[in-house]
């Protein structure tokens, strides 16, 4: 792989009508790795804002009325442009975010997947008709597009976080901003370069790289234009997202922070149950909202699920994503590092023990083991708090209630993983979790067919699925005479 060509391919500037822009500043993308410039991107501005909003807001009502096939057709040609340049995406990726290559490809895969998903969906948009009950009339019920839409995408997946918005509301008919994650803006960058050469109309879409997200945040919601906002990314920067969007009553969807228990019953195929385990932990090396953070065991198969669990874990080598020898990535920076230390040394110091793992390397690059704790106390921090790092920490319990209390012991909802070979239990116990998600005998649950959303502190509202492209319209009832 030539990194620099590959590099010298792909758009740096804002991206605004369908081309580049020059900003007024720039700012380094990193190479979590050895913390390297990889390049210099456009730094966007509330004034470079604005102008996006301009040009969504004045190709609205002509996107909205493009046939539902045509804007199908458009997204259909935006997946096979992915899938055409996805050995590009999934290296710039794995250099701008540290996953593995592997781990690349899988999501370039998954998001992709939301285009061919959400070009299908574009003609199922329905409504409904009926006689009043009361006979005084006909009901008539339509669906629009909400309009304007501005997205904000985090770091861990610079691909689908973004695809999984983009592809709904493009569907619906609705124009959209996205602003990603200034530590890796260069994905959604090269995914606007290619939205555009597959046909989109020119100011559909824009994109706003930025360092300084509260001012170029703050100007959207504010302008009256925008309706609706659209945020993946941590509890507390979501709670003041929905905070600021109220004074203009914005439609909002709101997929935030997780803590996912992981259950092992007794009657668990043990083996099926750790292979699960690798996945729902170590899938993008922990950096992630559904990763498994806190693994809830019983006492019975507790001893043999953790030496087993202990035993594939010490198998992840670290190194950089492009290696092939690496199995594990870096972090993200530094500063993820550092937490992800301080929760393992706050689970040590009360009392849990180190079986693998526990200490970042140091030297260049932002990497951290492959860990696993044991015996961690109920206080511990660390089953409280999301890790989104390689961490597994593990306790045991007695009875499936205690199970089922144990994992439901915090304020987040999202993603639940269940291992028993009795469905009444199976079934049972996913009627009893409160989470939006519930993975029976799988370790991988996300879906772009499915549902995928929060309950409590983990937000609201649906990406994907069927239900996925109903964030992105408002309902209107017309009442018609008799």
């Amino acid at each position: 792989m030539d990194t620099a060509k590959l590099l010298s391919s792909v758009p740096t500037g804002l991206w605004i009508g369908g081309e580049q822009r020059a900003g007024s500043s720039t700012f380094d993308v990193l190479d979590p790795s050895d913390d390297q410039v990889l390049a210099s991107v456009a730094n966007a501005t509330p004034d470079d804002a604005i102008a996006a909003l301009d040009v969504a807001s004045g190709v609205q009502a002509e996107w909205a009325a493009t046939a539902p096939r045509e804007r199908g057709e458009i997204l259909r040609a935006v997946f096979e442009k992915i899938t055409e340049r996805a050995d590009d995406i999934a290296a710039l990726m794995t250099l701008e975010m540290g996953k593995v290559l592997a781990e690349s490809m899988g999501e370039v895969k998954y998001g992709a997947e939301f285009f061919r998903w959400f070009a299908e969906e574009a003609v199922r948009i329905a409504g409904r008709y009926q006689s009043s009950p009361a006979a005084t009339g006909r009901i008539l019920v339509t669906k629009q597009p909400v309009g304007p839409c501005y997205a904000i995408t985090p770091w861990n997946f610079p691909l689908a976080m973004g695809t999984r918005k983009i592809g709904p509301a493009l569907a619906a008919g609705c124009t959209m901003i996205v602003k990603p994650a200034q530590e890796t803006p260069l994905t959604m960058l090269l995914l606007a370069q290619l939205m555009d050469e597959a046909g989109l109309p020119k100011g559909v879409l824009s994109v706003l790289p930025t360092n300084s997200p509260g001012p170029v945040t703050e100007a959207l919601i504010d302008d009256g234009r925008l309706r609706k906002l659209t945020f993946t990314g941590s509890t507390g920067v979501g709670k003041a997202l929905v905070k600021q969007s109220a004074d203009k009553l914005l439609r909002t969807s709101m997929e935030l922070g997780g803590n996912a228990p992981f259950l092992v019953f007794d009657d668990a195929d043990v083996d099926a149950a750790v292979d699960g385990a690798i996945l729902a932990k170590m899938r993008n090396g922990g950096e992630a909202c559904t990763a498994a953070n806190r693994f809830h065991v019983a006492n019975s198969v507790r001893e043999e699920f953790t030496e087993k669990l202990i035993k594939r874990m010490s198998e992840f080598t670290l190194g950089k994503g492009l290696d092939e020898s690496s199995k594990l990535g870096p972090l993200i920076n530094a500063k993820q590092v550092a937490t992800v230390q301080d929760l393992v040394s706050d689970a040590v110091a009360r009392g849990a023990t180190v079986a693998v793992g526990g200490e970042a390397p140091g030297g260049p690059g932002n990497f951290y083991p492959a860990t696993v704790l044991t015996d961690v106390p109920a206080d511990a921090r660390i089953l409280k708090e999301e890790v989104f790092g390689p961490v597994a920490p593990i306790t045991g319990f007695d009875t499936e209630d205690e199970g089922v209390a144990a994992a439901n012991d915090t304020e987040y909802g999202l993603a639940t993983y269940v291992y028993t070979q009795s469905l009444d239990r199976a079934l049972r116990v996913a009627d009893a979790l409160e989470s939006g998600i519930v993975g029976i005998n799988r370790g991988v649950v996300s879906d772009p067919a499915a549902p995928f959303g929060g309950i409590k502190e983990s937000g609201f509202g649906r990406e994907g699925g069927f239900e996925g492209i109903e964030e992105y319209l408002e309902i209107k009832y017309i009442a018609l005479t008799k």
